[in-house]
């Protein structure tokens, strides 16, 4: 299934911006579709951002696992393995808000036998030089939520603890490094979880060109942080998620 050319909207119209949770799977390369979307996020992570001019593109899934729909200004890209026609026909062609809105998404879902996940915030740094400032050891078998996460949806997941806190890299949606961290409620306000989202820039592999990180718009102190760490909002994604669990 090969890209559809991007169908414009008419100006004027409002845009929104993009989840968290990847459906599980361990084969999460990069797409070689030309014009998929491991290629609009390795433009962005060359600092080149979709054009605002309105449109609404079908690309296939980077992986069977893999669905999302991702917005950026004035610009959407529909992630899916369906019909390019059947998502146009879902979709008023004067609302750029529409692709991110519960009924398309929630006909996009049924179609694909999937479930909504969430929407967050989609914000990208670039890798940092230097060491990390906190006292971070890896480790490889740590019992905590967010890291059972992390390996039933990333591939190559690495782990960091220090005290309060824990930090996760891994390969996500298209391949895309994606950084995870979560602070003990007894260490929070502290700067702790601002330090850790700076830690995963410098402790990117020497290929990488940055990181990504997903963050509920609601959750104001991770947003909070991710922006203190340098990384800049680029849009907002939901992904089509497979089972019934969180994620």
């Amino acid at each position: 299934m090969h890209a559809t050319p991007p169908v414009p909207v008419p100006a004027g119209s409002t845009s929104t911006a993009g989840p968290s949770n990847v459906g599980p799977s361990n084969t999460v390369g990069p797409s070689s579709e030309p014009g998929g979307l491991a290629d609009v996020l390795a433009g962005i992570e060359r600092g080149e951002m979709p054009p605002a001019d309105g449109a609404l593109r079908v690309v296939p899934q980077p992986s069977a696992q893999q669905a999302a729909v991702v917005a950026f200004t004035a610009h959407t890209v529909v992630v899916a393995d369906v019909e390019p026609g059947w998502v146009h026909a879902q979709l008023p062609a004067d609302d750029l808000s529409a692709p991110l809105g519960p009924p398309f998404l929630s006909a996009l879902a049924a179609r694909l036998g999937r479930r909504v996940g969430s929407l967050d915030i989609a914000a990208f740094a670039p890798k940092a030089a230097g060491e990390p400032q906190l006292d971070l050891a890896e480790v490889t078998d740590v019992d905590h939520p967010r890291v059972r996460r992390a390996h039933r949806y990333r591939a190559g997941v690495r782990v960091w603890t220090v005290e309060g806190g824990v930090l996760i890299l891994g390969r996500g949606l298209a391949g895309r490094w994606e950084a995870a961290f979560e602070v003990d409620p007894s260490h929070r306000g502290r700067g702790l979880g601002r330090l850790l989202a700076r830690s995963a820039r410098q402790l990117l592999p020497a290929d990488a060109r940055g990181v990504w990180a997903q963050v509920a718009p609601g959750n104001a102190a991770s947003v909070r942080a991710v922006l203190a760490a340098g990384y800049q909002p680029v849009g907002s994604e939901v992904l089509l998620v497979v089972g019934q669990g969180s994620g």
